[in-house]
């Protein structure tokens, strides 16, 4: 199985079992919860994979640097 089909995967298995947490409830705003619990972990990991060097990091995650310095700042992500 590739590294693609394993993040769907477990991204999929989170969200029926929220869906089974919710007990019979309507869920609202899923997209923004998803991103928000993923992003942030995704770049604390990347960072230190690169050893705290932002441009790496950027090139790692195939965003520009600006956008990486600006994602940190929104999840107070110390660089």
């Amino acid at each position: 199985m590739s590294r693609t089909n394993e993040l769907a995967e477990a991204v999929k298995r989170s969200l029926e079992r929220y869906y089974r947490d919710m007990d019979g409830e309507t869920p609202t705003a899923i997209y923004e919860m998803v991103l928000k619990n993923i992003e942030k972990p995704m770049i604390e990991t990347v960072l230190g994979f690169a050893e705290g060097n932002q441009s790496l990091a950027a090139s790692m995650l195939g965003i520009n640097r600006n956008t990486l310095r600006k994602k940190m700042q929104q999840l107070r992500i110390k660089g």
